[in-house]
């Protein structure tokens, strides 16, 4: 039976390309015969904006078919799935009542654990290759949650003057998590918004190569506003303008991703 492998995609600075990383390179390793299954563990629900109407993913948030529902009532996440437009690509929705999941943890035996107990079956199950999960920008308990439903933390980072803020207390966060979760590996980190023109950019890509015991990937993400009209469409950037430069950017980090961990 093959390993599903659970990445987490978290940053607790906002605007980091976090949610937009996670879909894009969920759908390219779908492309590349994949099958992956995200996670939204965000109130905002982008994940799922992703890749459905505001209609839908509002539809879904205000029934009992999302992650909320799943988590409080501490249910099989096997029965929360949903399928995407695409071949190979499953997402388990948000709710906008996530922002109450803190509160809804507080007082449960083994906290900590509880959507790694949720998410067992079907990692057990391997019916998927890659769990791919989005986190929220906070450095709570359910954050520590999905790390600790994980295999691997991957962290995206704005490359912007302040791109960089808050990092070392996210790398502070890992260690904890890994109190509880020693297994949990630090996957890297991906750099996104890029603006080759710009010193920061270079600023930024010395600082993290220059990091000991820190992958940071090759491919990283240009600003491309075809990433913003994909997200506005609900669609991964390569199906909505296959040909444009962040599509392959994204594609490209997938396969750097699989390679990483396949190597």
């Amino acid at each position: 039976m093959k390993k599903t492998v659970t990445i987490c995609f978290a940053n607790n600075k906002g605007g980091s390309g976090k949610s937009t990383t996670c879909g894009n390179v969920g759908y390219y390793l779908a492309q590349q015969g994949k099958k992956v299954l995200l996670l939204d563990g965000d109130m905002q629900l982008n994940l799922s904006l992703s890749f459905f109407s505001e209609e839908e993913v509002l539809g879904m948030a205000q029934s009992e078919q999302n992650l909320y529902h799943a988590v409080r009532l501490q249910k099989d996440l096997a029965d929360f799935i949903v399928h995407t437009p695409y071949e190979n690509l499953d997402l388990i929705p948000s709710s906008t009542l996530m922002s109450g999941i803190e509160y809804e943890l507080f007082t449960k035996w083994q906290r900590e654990l509880i959507l790694r107990k949720c998410l067992q079956s079907v990692k057990e199950s391997g019916e998927y290759d890659y769990i791919l999960m989005d986190a929220p920008p906070t450095l709570g308990g359910w954050a520590m949650n999905l790390l600790c439903a994980s295999d691997w933390l991957l962290i995206p980072v704005e490359a912007s003057p302040w791109g960089l803020f808050g990092l070392a207390n996210m790398f502070e966060f890992f260690n904890t998590v890994r109190q509880i979760s020693p297994e949990l590996g630090l996957l890297g980190i991906v750099v996104t918004k890029v603006n080759e023109r710009k010193n920061y950019f270079r600023q930024t890509m010395d600082v993290l190569r220059g990091m000991e015991n820190v992958y940071t990937f090759e491919s990283y993400i240009k600003v491309d506003a075809s990433i913003e009209w994909a997200q506005d469409a609900s669609q991964p950037v390569g199906a909505f303008r296959r040909g444009c430069r962040s599509a392959a950017e994204y594609e490209a980090l997938a396969k750097e991703i699989d390679a990483r961990l396949n190597a």
